[in-house]
C-alpha cells in the first residue's frame, strides 16, 4: 500500500512573498506538487461547480453525446481515452468535458433551460482561476530568481490556453483488478490546478525508470488546491523543477470529479 505524501503549503496571500517562492522552489524540485491555499476562489463556487458538474453528467448520454468535443472543447465519454497507450486494457475509466479560453468563442454549452446557470457557473470559475494561477506564475518566477512579471513579459498571459477539465470517474463494481480512472501520463502544460471531492485516487510515481514502479497517494486537502508542473515547465527549467508520472485508480472512486486549469504558453490557435 503506498504511503500518502506531504507537499509544502503555498499561502497565496502570505505577504512575504520570497519565503513563499522558496516554498514553492522546494515543492517543485522534490515532487513537482505542492497545495495552494487562500487562492482566491470561495468555496461556494466550487461547490456549485461540484453540483453543476454532477447535473451534467448524470444526463442521459445521448444529451452529453451533443457536446460531443471538438475544437478540444465539449464532452468525452467513458473509455474513450487512454493516456498509458502500453496498457492492454480499455480505456481509462472515466468522462470529461473540457473548457477551454472564453474569448475564442468554441467553447460548448448545454442549453440554459437543461441546466440553468451551467455556463454562468463555469465561466465564472474559469476567470477565478485564471486569475489565480496568474498570481501563482508571479510566485513561481521569483522562485526561479526572475522578476515576479517575467512570464507576462515572454507572453505566457497573453490569450493564454487556460483549459478547465472536468472529470467524473464512475462507480465500479469491487474487482481484485486495478482500474484506471486516468492511467500513468504527465500532464502537457505549465501547472494543473486540482480540487477534488476528497476521494482517494490520485498517486504519483516519483522514480518513473526504476522497476517496479512504486506509487504513491497524494492526498486532498480541505480548502485547497493541488498543483503540479507540467512538461513545458519542467522543460523551461532544464529539468530543476521535476515532472513525475501521474495516474488515478478508480476501483475506489465513486463520485469524484476533478476541476483542473493547465495554463500554456501556446497561442490561441494551437493544439494544447
Amino acid at each position: 500500500m503506498p504511503d500518502a505524501l506531504q507537499f509544502p503549503i503555498i499561502d497565496l496571500s502570505f505577504p512575504d512573498r520570497f519565503s513563499i517562492a522558496n516554498l514553492i522552489r522546494q515543492g517543485c524540485v522534490d515532487h513537482g506538487f505542492f497545495y495552494l491555499v487562500n487562492h482566491g476562489v470561495d468555496e461556494e463556487l466550487i461547490s456549485k461547480v461540484f453540483e453543476q458538474s454532477s447535473n451534467f453528467f448524470s444526463l442521459p448520454i445521448e444529451e452529453k453525446m451533443k457536446l460531443v468535443r471538438k475544437n478540444h472543447r465539449g464532452y468525452t465519454a467513458l473509455y474513450a481515452e487512454k493516456l498509458d497507450t502500453t496498457l492492454t486494457t480499455e480505456g481509462d475509466s472515466k468522462e470529461s468535458f473540457y473548457i477551454g479560453p472564453l474569448a475564442d468563442d468554441l467553447n460548448q454549452w448545454p442549453l440554459e433551460e437543461d441546466l440553468p446557470s451551467w455556463r454562468s457557473t463555469m465561466e465564472t470559475y474559469h476567470q477565478k482561476l485564471l486569475s489565480a494561477v496568474t498570481k501563482l506564475l508571479s510566485l513561481i518566477a521569483l522562485s526561479l530568481k526572475l522578476e515576479e512579471d517575467f512570464f507576462e513579459k515572454v507572453g505566457a498571459l497573453i490569450e493564454p490556453l487556460a483549459f478547465i477539465r472536468l472529470l467524473h470517474y464512475p462507480d465500479l463494481n469491487s474487482s481484485s483488478e486495478e482500474i484506471f480512472g486516468a492511467s500513468a501520463h504527465s500532464d502537457y502544460g505549465m501547472v494543473t490546478l486540482l480540487v477534488t471531492d476528497g476521494v482517494p485516487g490520485l498517486q504519483i510515481c516519483r522514480e518513473k525508470s526504476k522497476q517496479p514502479q512504486v506509487w504513491e497517494d497524494v492526498p486532498s486537502m480541505s480548502g485547497a488546491f493541488i498543483v503540479n508542473i507540467g512538461d513545458m515547465m519542467e522543460r523551461w527549467t532544464n529539468g530543476l523543477f521535476r515532472l513525475h508520472s501521474l495516474q488515478i485508480l478508480a476501483k475506489t472512486v465513486l463520485w469524484n470529479v476533478w476541476k483542473a486549469v493547465a495554463l500554456s504558453l501556446v497561442h490561441q490557435d494551437s493544439h494544447p
